[in-house]
């Protein structure tokens, strides 16, 4: 089956399910707006993975809820899943002209700046407009830091933003000692901040990095309720020190990845 005929197949079923099945009906974009972002986290789950079926079905679902936001669209007067698509594909040639047109690069770092001068170009009010407000806060760090790199701003070396982040933790170690809440929150955050820049210059993932940690964490952790169980304990009668040498044990056992 060709490409064009399962999109045809797929907005098909679209207007049938819009038409006959009561939930379809009933969908607006707002109420599709959280499950999209589950489908989104879904997809993400597959990729770190690296589980290739599960992230085709993902993808698959994810498709389903562009075509749906385009098909309510369509409903109400503003475009089509036809528009979206050429409107991409025209945005991609506009922001190529490297490859369409007869600009010159050197590198993946001129091809992001010419990315960032031509939205300038188009319209955009600041170079940090693309980043998402409701993107998670790390990840959010990482993307204004990158938007802000491709104009210039941004230290030269990688020492510098090491120095960065031992001011901002003993900044932080200061605020601690005044006992001020919103002033440790404050260096806190600031801490982090520098930490996920230093993270691009280490040319590292933070967000991958501190999800290797948190499974790491949990095979760790059910590796201690499984040799509490098997010592017939529960983990609320256990002393800080017999789970520890249970942590020790599964610290062996980690897997690597």
């Amino acid at each position: 089956m060709s490409y064009t005929n399962s999109l045809d197949r797929l907005l098909n079923i679209l207007t049938e399910l819009r038409e006959k099945c009561p939930w379809d009906k009933k969908q607006t974009i707002a109420s599709l707006r959280i499950q999209t972002i589950e489908e989104l986290y879904e997809l993400t789950d597959a990729i770190s993975a690296e589980d290739w079926a599960n992230m085709k079905e993902e993808l698959g679902d994810l498709l389903l809820h562009i075509a749906f936001y385009s098909k309510i669209a369509q409903e109400q007067g503003h475009f089509d899943l036809y528009d979206v698509m050429e409107s991409l594909c025209n945005k991609l040639v506009s922001r190529h002209p490297h490859i369409y047109e007869h600009v010159l690069v050197n590198n993946e770092a001129e091809v992001k700046k010419n990315w960032e001068k031509l939205k300038l170009k188009e319209g955009k009010s600041s170079v940090l407009a693309g980043v998402p407000k409701s993107l998670p806060a790390l990840v959010k760090s990482i993307r204004l830091q990158e938007k802000a790199a491709q104009v210039g701003f941004e230290w030269e070396h990688r020492e510098e933003v090491a120095d960065k982040v031992r001011e901002e933790w003993q900044e932080l170690r200061a605020a601690i000692e005044t006992n001020k809440k919103d002033d440790i929150e404050a260096e806190f955050g600031d801490l982090l901040f520098s930490l996920m820049n230093y993270a691009r210059y280490l040319n590292i993932d933070p967000e991958n990095a501190l999800e290797r940690t948190n499974q790491k964490f949990r095979f760790r952790f059910q590796e201690i309720e499984k040799g509490a169980l098997s010592a017939g304990k529960n983990l609320k009668d256990m002393s800080l020190e017999e789970m520890d040498a249970l942590w020790n044990q599964a610290k062996s056992k980690t897997p690597q990845k």
